[in-house]
């Protein structure tokens, strides 16, 4: 995976990214609408969006979205539930025997939180989920975040932090970080 991102937004990167992304896009949109026990089919558009075939025994449930493909690293047996999304521009790793919840979000992307460079540049780091953890329904999962083996994250959390192995966290509290002046 690569380390932390700085990306120009009007670079030769980023638009090789976004024709990357749209290429996706078209791709997740052929998988969603096959019917369900159209195993080859899957299997065949799984491995353009993620440039490999999959690893013995993973499972996904459509509808799933990604936007890259090529940086989403999956071990053997890991479950990923519908709905689920995964932002993997600076990489994704989820580690055997992993299971996802429905409409869980992975995002390794974002923006400055300062107004001037948002539109100027894209941020991000790298998700690392270790061995035999379960993500709940709906949880959200932000840059940089490594996740220890055998954690819990409940149902609708928001992890922006590292996570110990063998832990349960909870809540989507936000609290106020910093402000600025408009």
């Amino acid at each position: 995976m690569p380390d932390d991102l700085l990306m120009r937004i009007r670079s030769a990167e980023f638009q090789a990214m976004s024709e990357r992304v749209l290429r996706v896009t078209e791709l997740t949109s052929r998988l969603n609408v096959l019917p369900f026990d159209d195993e080859r089919g899957k299997a065949a558009l799984l491995g353009q969006i993620l440039g490999r075939p999959l690893p013995a025994k993973v499972t996904i449930y459509p509808p799933f979205y990604t936007d890259h493909g090529l940086r989403l690293e999956l071990a053997e047996r890991v479950f990923i539930n519908q709905n689920c999304t995964f932002l993997d521009y600076a990489g994704i790793r989820l580690g055997e025997r992993v299971m996802i919840g429905p409409k869980a979000t992975f995002i390794t992307v974002g923006h400055p939180v300062d107004p001037a460079p948002r539109r100027e540049w894209l941020t991000g780091a790298p998700i690392d989920v270790a061995e035999n953890v379960w993500i709940g329904a709906g949880a959200t999962i932000l840059p940089g975040v490594t996740i220890g083996r055998d954690a819990v994250i409940a149902a609708g959390a928001v992890v922006a932090d590292d996570v110990p192995a063998a832990t349960l966290v909870t809540g989507p509290k936000a609290t106020v970080r910093r402000q600025w002046q408009g």
